[in-house]
């Protein structure tokens, strides 16, 4: 008495085995897609939640990786400057002391470049923990595009005033200080 209307259509021959299966299988798969439906609903808010937060961290890391190949592009471009203009520095025994980061460095330098840099018309710089001297030009170049490799840069003389009081007081070639 509890039989279903495909357990009597079975009986009665009017539909076969096959079909009987073909109906269930199609129940079953619609009432499990009503399912997820249902429950994907909440959980497609979390799902769009999570997959933005992704893509803001992905932003972010790009940016992050942008930033950090900018950063090695100018200190490949700075390395380059320096190499291809970097005065040479053979024959120095002539110590040039000055200060680096709160230390008093010592560099070995010919007399003439000396008094280049004293004058501003050297500059000396930062390449791999040893110290180059370059051209003022360069200087202002590798100062363009990170100041952190610039150690030294004086400044020019300004022309000589004619109301030194100093004027008639020579310095001694001899003093180095």
């Amino acid at each position: 008495m509890a039989n279903s209307l495909q357990d009597q259509l079975l009986k009665a021959g009017l539909i076969d085995n096959e079909q009987v299966g073909k109906v269930k299988k199609e129940q079953f798969n619609k009432k499990k897609q009503q399912l997820k439906q249902g429950a994907s609903a909440p959980g497609h808010q979390h799902l769009k939640e999570e997959q933005a937060r992704r893509a803001e961290r992905d932003r972010e890391l790009n940016r992050q990786k942008n930033e950090l190949a900018g950063r090695q592009a100018i200190q490949a471009q700075i390395k380059q400057l320096i190499e291809s203009n970097l005065q040479p520095r053979t024959g120095g025994e002539v110590p040039y002391q000055f200060v680096h980061n709160g230390k008093v460095k010592r560099l070995l330098v010919t007399e003439t470049q000396r008094g280049q840099i004293s004058r501003g018309q050297l500059a000396i710089v930062r390449l791999g923990g040893q110290y180059e001297l370059v051209t003022p030009p360069v200087a202002e170049k590798i100062r363009a595009r990170d100041e952190s490799f610039l150690v030294l840069c004086n400044d020019p003389p300004a022309a000589a005033d004619g109301d030194d009081p100093y004027a008639e007081f020579k310095i001694p070639d001899d003093l180095i200080w």
